[in-house]
């Protein structure tokens, strides 16, 4: 088993204090990952120019969507692990591992291919400006090189969650992001590679965070070892892992695609509102990825409680968890907005990106903890084995209710604020009609017991 300086006993004791454990360096992870491309959109933006800027900001939502799906197959992992080691299951987990680490690097080959092939059809069709489209593309397919590596790290890391342990993987992304930032100056500043040299900046310290967390697993002892010779897909263990997780990653996908049609009508409004939205929203993910480790946290501890058959800790679980996030969204979310002149000063010195980007911050940051609210819940129920049911509530909501808002309202009044304003109604819309789905899935079980 893995040395106990690591693990967290998610079934026993006391939550809050736990809970924080676990969340804080996975906090300060996420922190690290967002790190990579601020780093990239900061040097561009700053050395480069605003077009760089609009190339780099106007990729993220397509990268999201071409590798949402996959990512999600790392949460089935995380699930399936904390299942079994609740109960547990020792060999259950070790071919859950094996399976785990082969299908990433089959899932990330295959984006290589992807990406590079529709990097520039797809950012056409996006209606990225042509001043910033050759660019865009070039980001694009760098960044998909790196591919087997990302995915490696996220379904490595989702394996070290689920036993408690985001101390490491913290540690992972801060030698990596040391790395990017170092090579990002190097490659703009001194050889003026632009988007090309923040693009291959990345994809090498994506790998240098992939080839410790093998490490990390080659290393281990116990259930949790991976044997390279070894690596064989579980047919059982796979089926399971899609079950939970495909329906997780088509949902981060369909929500993509309503953040590629919002992208688009931002691209309507010219480079410049691209730039501030851009580096409004690089802030802004600081403030999610903050929130979205208690995300992590619920499905993890909700998963290990249920596997070890504990399910009146699961309430507690969400409570505390929903506390916690609102906590941090409403402090990190309104200091960023508050703090919004100085901070989207660092990603570029041009008055009118600048109020564009305090423009989205206004909308968005302030009530940011509603995002929280929703997620949490999400981690709930897919904790409890549920991927399907909150799959389908947040697309007719937090993604459907979006498409129609585009189409509609904002038709209507063709402006950014009210643009903007369609996160914060369908994140209400969604995270109530989440908690009924909760209290239903909590019926059942204790009907169940």
């Amino acid at each position: 088993m893995k040395t106990k300086s690591y693990e967290i006993d998610m079934c026993n004791g006391p939550l809050t204090g736990k809970l924080l454990k676990f969340a804080v360096p996975l906090m300060f992870s996420g922190i690290l990952q967002l790190l990579f491309n601020a780093a990239d959109i900061v040097v561009v933006g700053r050395f480069a120019g605003h077009e760089a800027l609009a190339a780099v900001g106007s990729t993220g939502s397509l990268i999201n969507l071409l590798v949402n799906v996959f990512i999600g197959l790392s949460i089935g992992t995380n699930v399936l692990v904390a299942n079994y080691m609740g109960a547990r299951h020792e060999k259950a987990v070790s071919e859950t591992v094996h399976t785990s680490v082969l299908l990433s690097l089959l899932c990330g080959t295959f984006l290589i291919f992807f990406g590079i092939i529709l990097a520039k059809p797809l950012l056409t069709l996006m209606g990225t400006p042509d001043n910033v489209l050759g660019q865009a593309a070039l980001y694009m397919r760098i960044y998909f090189v790196g591919m087997p590596a990302t995915m490696l790290y996220n379904f490595g890391a989702a394996i070290l969650r689920a036993t408690g342990d985001t101390q490491r993987p913290l540690y992972f992304l801060f030698a990596a992001g040391v790395i990017n930032v170092v090579l990002n100056l190097i490659f703009v500043i001194c050889f003026h590679m632009g988007v090309a040299g923040v693009a291959t900046a990345t994809v090498i310290s994506q790998c240098v965070s992939a080839l410790l967390v093998l490490r990390c697993l080659i290393h281990e002892t116990g259930c949790f070892k991976l044997y390279l010779n070894k690596l064989h897909i579980h047919k059982d263990k796979l089926i399971q892992m899609i079950r939970i997780g495909l329906p997780a990653g088509m949902q981060g996908a369909v929500f993509s695609i309503s953040n590629v049609l919002i992208q688009s009508s931002i691209n309507s409004f010219g480079s410049i509102a691209m730039a501030g939205s851009t580096a409004s929203s690089n802030l802004e993910g600081f403030v999610y990825t903050s929130m979205n480790s208690f995300y992590q946290a619920s499905l993890s501890f909700t998963s290990q409680n249920l596997g070890a058959g504990k399910k009146e800790r699961i309430n507690k679980i969400l409570i505390t968890c929903e506390l916690l996030v609102i906590t941090v969204g409403l402090v990190m979310g309104n200091a960023a907005y508050f703090l919004g002149d100085r901070l989207l000063h660092i990603y570029s010195s041009d008055p009118e990106v600048i109020q564009y980007g305090l423009m989205r911050m206004q909308v968005i940051c302030t009530v940011y903890f509603l995002c929280g609210m929703m997620d949490v819940l999400v981690g709930s129920l897919r904790g409890l084995n549920y991927s399907v049911l909150p799959m389908i509530v947040s697309l007719a909501g937090a993604c459907g209710l979006r498409i129609v808002w585009i189409f509609t309202i904002f038709q209507w009044h063709r402006s950014l604020f009210i643009l903007y304003l369609s996160y914060p109604v369908t994140w209400l819309v969604t995270a109530i009609a989440h908690f009924i789905c909760f209290i239903v899935v909590r019926k059942k079980l204790e009907k169940e017991k």
